[in-house]
């Protein structure tokens, strides 16, 4: 499978009433963007603001964050079963708008809902803080379930980025990269001097706000399963879940996800690329005892070498995540775990709610307790109501200067478990 990407660079955003890019800037349509979000009539209202990087512009509670992209050809649409009709994806042409992101806000659905700074200490623990950001501030009809709240939120953020992805459909890409997987046999004979890498990927599937669609299906209603990291691309995979902002991956992680990016990198240089596995992280343990049997049967049917398993969460999932690296370890096929941790707040804590010693080669994005003090912005989109509940606050965290004081698990993206970002620990 080949999915050939248009890279088109947004420096810059604004709203016009002709929309569209031009010179590198991300022209919108406010009127255009409110009929998108309005036509769903569980939405009473949405205010729409704009979030540049060294803005003195705080962004609470944010629920996703989304990459515009479009599809131009080879079938399908972005963000299938959910947006587009259900048909595969991850072949033919894609255009996406680096650069820009579409960011949903609120109030608060669960308490796991965190903050993008635009500028300060705060904005170099965030990706986002370096996009431009189109923010849709929304207020919900009255007597939603917070499911459905939370679906709502989603769906909507999810079809403005699909209108504003289709700005960038007849624009010329100033990069154009191909990715391509080959069928097992092909990529043994092609390179049969390197070793074969498989990438597990685990998806946040709790339920309780805690959930991850693929191809418009609630993952802890799945078993690990086969995909072609270019379907990935695509949108295949979206967030759903409430977890804690620092280590939750956003429908942007998944769009952009690190380890299949560096994988294909190394493709045909000092690896074989060899095959995906997404797994759940379901609550009961023989759901997590199925899903790892399967995920070791599939890394041994696959005939990989090495293996990188990454983690999405925290506390429960490291069961799941120790059990997929001890299964596949004891198949014989040495295993790399992303992970982040919880080590308390002066780092002495037990990282991990669980261990093996056949986690031997970990990489870990940081400690999710670390405690910052995040200035006063001059611009908050959304609401401070909800600082000191998220995770990460505690009660009087707002400080008489207008500053907040959060451990930076309140942070989206600061301790990712894809490596989506700049902290790690040695």
């Amino acid at each position: 499978m080949k999915l050939q990407v248009g890279y088109i660079e947004i420096k810059d955003i604004a709203f016009d009433k002709n929309a569209g890019v031009r010179g590198g800037t991300l022209f919108i349509n406010p009127d255009e963007v409110k009929a998108v979000v309005l036509s769903d009539e569980r939405i009473r209202s949405v205010e729409l603001d704009l979030a540049k990087p060294g803005e003195e512009v705080r962004i609470t509670p944010v629920k996703d964050v989304i990459e515009p992209r479009v599809k131009v050809s080879g079938g399908g649409g972005m963000f299938p079963g959910v947006i587009a009709d259900v048909h595969m994806v991850g072949s033919g042409v894609t255009h996406v708008l680096r650069g820009a992101a579409v960011v949903t806000t609120g109030a608060i659905v669960g308490f796991q809902e965190g903050i993008i700074d635009m500028s300060g200490l705060g904005a170099e623990y965030t990706p986002f803080s370096k996009t431009q950001n189109l923010v849709l501030n929304f207020t919900p009809v009255d007597g939603l379930t917070p499911h459905e709240y939370e679906q709502t939120l989603r769906l909507a953020g999810l079809r403005v980025a699909c209108a504003i992805g289709e700005l960038g459909k007849d624009v010329t890409p100033d990069e154009v990269v191909e990715y391509e997987t080959l069928p097992l046999l092909t990529a043994k004979e092609t390179y049969p001097d390197l070793p074969r890498v498989g990438y597990v990927q685990m998806l946040q599937s709790q339920g309780l706000l805690h959930d991850t669609y693929v191809y418009g299906v609630d993952m802890k209603q799945s078993i690990s399963t086969l995909i072609n990291p270019t379907e990935i691309m695509d949108g295949a995979i979206i967030s759903g879940n409430c977890v804690s902002a620092c280590d939750k991956n956003t429908t942007y992680h998944h769009q952009n996800n690190p380890v299949i990016h560096d994988l294909f990198a190394e493709h045909g240089k000092s690896l074989v690329f060899a095959g995906m596995i997404i797994t759940n992280e379901n609550v009961y343990l023989a759901d997590k005892i199925r899903s790892s049997d399967w995920t070791q049967k599939l890394c041994t049917m696959l005939e990989f070498d090495g293996v990188i398993i990454s983690q999405e969460g925290f506390g429960n999932p490291d069961t799941d995540l120790i059990m997929n690296c001890k299964k596949v370890e004891g198949a014989g096929i040495p295993t790399v775990i992303i992970t982040d941790e919880y080590a308390g707040r002066d780092g002495t804590s037990q990282s991990l709610a669980d261990a093996d010693p056949s986690a031997n080669a970990v990489v870990t994005g940081g400690n999710a307790n670390q405690v910052i003090t995040l200035p006063k912005m001059a611009k908050v989109i959304g609401s401070l109501e909800h600082v000191d509940r998220i995770a990460g606050g505690f009660d009087n965290n707002v400080n008489p200067d207008g500053s907040i004081t959060v451990e930076i698990q309140a942070i989206i993206g600061a301790t990712n478990e894809l490596g989506f970002n700049k902290m790690s620990a040695r």
